[in-house]
């Protein structure tokens, strides 16, 4: 998530001295204030990290806010995805190959993890290697060294790992699908993400940061939802998590050209699965339940927080922004408690 001015340290204080680290995570949910927690215990550490959770929740924007906050900030981090790159290529990826090793290897190039010394290497989607290629990562692990493709050199690697997954990967091994001593080695530090179903009070948040990334993206005015959009996308199950969510953002901004989204903006199957005011169609709320108010609420605070960064903290413009009175705003920062990093304005 990337290209907004909405800063969700101010919505979520972190003590760190790496709060940068976190500005494309956006949460304020009680599981989310833990994920930052642990992030920020394991960042300093050389300890391999197992990101778990289902896909869309933001594994690699957690990898890279981990590379972030830890002292290899400096150096490269390097991201592959293993479920996408064809198997006979990824080999060559990892390590690099010597010319000649292949048809159309004309000259020697070096692979990720090679270029990424002294930084970190994030392996997506760890759980579709192949048994052969999971054996040389293993030995990456335990002893920082490799072989390019067609080559005899051993080359010598100081890199940290980050994995992720959607499977089960104990599951897996129970199957011989993954190998048990690459599991233990990777799996010292497991961290679960949370799906979107899970931190439904971050919704609004994430409402809000899309809507003014896609808008500065597209040169167009910030989108407002009226109240019952922001409810009904609170009360969608979001099976494909934050990308979903994006992905309608995005197309919302892109293709409706006034500035205020309603219902009948929302595809069926949202305004179905948010729908609590008896037409008969929609499903019924979670067991938890919805609170309207609190919905509302939340986006008001967003929004809010939103003008206050754009404004650099200054009231009156940030009220101009937000179309209301000084005095309005001065009330809402009062009810909601914000404050500026660093001191006030």
């Amino acid at each position: 998530m990337t290209g907004s001015n909405l800063n969700p340290n101010k919505i979520v204080p972190i003590a760190s001295p790496s709060q940068a680290a976190f500005k494309n995570v956006i949460g304020q949910s009680t599981s989310m204030k833990r994920i930052f927690r642990i992030v920020e215990k394991v960042a300093a550490s050389e300890t391999t990290i197992m990101l778990n959770g289902e896909t869309g929740t933001g594994k690699g924007v957690i990898a890279r806010a981990i590379h972030e906050c830890s002292p290899r900030r400096d150096r490269p981090f390097i991201q592959i995805n293993c479920g996408a790159t064809p198997e006979g290529l990824l080999e060559s990826e990892f390590f690099g190959y010597r010319r000649g090793a292949f048809t159309g290897a004309v000259s020697d190039r070096p692979g990720k993890f090679e270029l990424a010394n002294g930084g970190t290497v994030f392996l997506d989607e760890i759980g579709d290697m192949s048994a052969d290629l999971q054996v040389k990562v293993l030995r990456v692990l335990e002893e920082g060294e490799f072989e390019r493709v067609g080559g005899h050199e051993t080359i010598k690697v100081d890199a940290r790992i980050i994995t992720a997954t959607h499977r089960d990967l104990e599951e897996e091994v129970q199957k011989g699908n993954f190998r048990e001593d690459l599991f233990y080695r990777l799996y010292v530090i497991p961290i679960m993400l949370p799906s979107l179903r899970e931190r439904k009070t971050d919704i609004p948040f994430l409402i809000a940061y899309f809507l003014d990334e896609f808008a500065q993206k597209n040169h167009k005015p910030v989108m407002k939802p009226a109240p019952e959009v922001i409810q009904a996308l609170m009360g969608y199950p979001w099976y494909g998590n934050i990308r979903e969510l994006r992905n309608l953002i995005e197309r919302m901004v892109v293709l409706k050209d006034h500035t205020v989204l309603t219902l009948e903006d929302l595809p069926e199957k949202i305004r179905q699965g948010g729908e609590t005011t008896g037409r008969g169609k929609g499903r019924p709320a979670p067991d938890e339940g919805i609170s309207f108010q609190t919905a509302v609420s939340e986006f008001e605070k967003a929004l809010i927080v939103n003008a206050l960064e754009k404004s650099n903290w200054v009231k009156n413009r940030a009220a101009e922004l937000l179309k209301i009175k000084r005095t309005t705003l001065v009330e809402k920062i009062k009810r909601y408690r914000l404050e500026k990093s660093g001191g006030d304005s």
